[in-house]
């Protein structure tokens, strides 16, 4: 059940300066008074949403290639906003194996806010973290729930002294999943979903999703996500069973992925040709041409840098109007994400996020 944060947003104390906050996972720690020197692991552009334009002048490390390698369009558009960025300690990446626990030392952080895929990746490397003196706050905007992303955007306004800044992002992104909800709340039919990470080209076959990000979204937006169940988390179906899935929905995740030629690009400064040029060979995969959403040409590309983040709300909006058009038909997603880098970040929105192939 999704728990709308209308009343838990209000209910939540304020806590001016810090002391013991609770994070993401539950986990209660102490934190200090107005941290100066925060170690950010990941959720960048979420960090820079609570925390404000100036944000970054507390960061004096991150882990660099979960962004630059990642995401490096983006990467780029927000080092041209606010340089410093590019100055700060990189302390390695968790799955690469390049994680420095000393490298986080040595650039003396009094608070690290981690993802809990990093927690948990970096297992008893935590306690060192700790008995070094450096408290360790976990986010998660991964597991793509309402509760998650609010207890994240929360304590990240307690530790940084963004209160106010933070309920209101909360709010919206609540307030627009529960505007989701009662929208499909009447619905009896669930087209079929199909969502491929289009990151290698359409010869290889790449990560679907279960239960998390496009997977959770599919199925928030009523879709029957032909993953759930399959997969628990992420991880590719076989072609095979997608042709006997026949989708009725395609939607392909890019990203700006521009020095790998048959992926699908989309973000800062794409234009919409390039990525339907991406796009197009998808559909000539063995017996795709004869697919449900092939055939009615619904095949749609969106964003992955826009999954497990605060405005992944107007994705949700745009999954629920790809399936169910008529009840969203004065929902505008794109207008909506454009209006929240327009009051929440530093940059403004350029290039395609969300499009469906001609």
């Amino acid at each position: 059940m999704i728990v709308f944060l209308t009343l838990v947003v209000a209910a939540l104390p304020g806590i001016a300066g810090a002391g013991q906050v609770t994070d993401a996972i539950g986990r209660q720690v102490t934190v200090p008074d107005n941290p100066k020197r925060i170690l950010l692991g990941f959720y960048f552009e979420d960090y820079f949403a609570v925390a404000g334009p100036r944000g970054y002048d507390r960061v004096v490390a991150i882990s660099r290639d979960a962004w630059e390698a990642w995401r490096h369009l983006q990467w780029q558009t927000y080092v041209k906003a606010v340089p410093r960025i590019a100055q700060l300690v990189d302390v390695g990446e968790v799955t690469g194996g390049t994680f420095s626990l000393e490298k986080v030392i040595a650039a003396r952080p009094d608070l690290a806010l981690l993802s809990s895929w990093q927690f948990s990746a970096l297992g008893d490397q935590v306690a060192r973290l700790e008995a070094a003196g450096i408290p360790v706050v976990v986010l998660d905007y991964n597991a793509q729930t309402v509760e998650k992303h609010v207890a994240s955007t929360l304590v990240l306004g307690e530790i940084l002294g963004a209160e106010a800044r933070a309920r209101e992002l909360a709010t919206l992104h609540a307030d627009a999943h529960k505007d989701v909800a009662q929208r499909i709340a009447d619905i009896t039919s669930r087209p079929r979903v199909y969502v491929d990470l289009a990151r290698h080209g359409a010869g290889e076959v790449d990560n679907s999703y279960g239960d998390v990000m496009w997977g959770a979204m599919a199925t928030a937006a009523a879709g029957d996500n032909i993953g759930k169940g399959k997969i628990a988390k992420w991880g590719p179906l076989s072609p095979e069973y997608v042709l006997a899935q026949n989708p009725e929905r395609v939607v392909l995740a890019g990203s700006g992925w521009m020095s790998r030629e048959k992926a699908v690009v989309l973000g800062p400064g794409v234009k919409p040709s390039l990525t339907h040029a991406r796009m197009r060979p998808y559909l000539d995969r063995p017996g795709w041409r004869g697919l449900a959403a092939v055939r009615a040409g619904q095949v749609y590309a969106v964003y992955h840098g826009g999954a497990r983040t605060l405005y992944d709300f107007a994705y949700l909006q745009y999954l629920a109007k790809t399936l169910h058009p008529d009840l969203f038909a004065d929902v505008d997603p794109a207008a909506n994400l454009a209006a929240y880098f327009e009051k929440y970040m530093p940059v403004r929105l350029t290039g395609t996020y969300m499009t469906r192939l001609p």
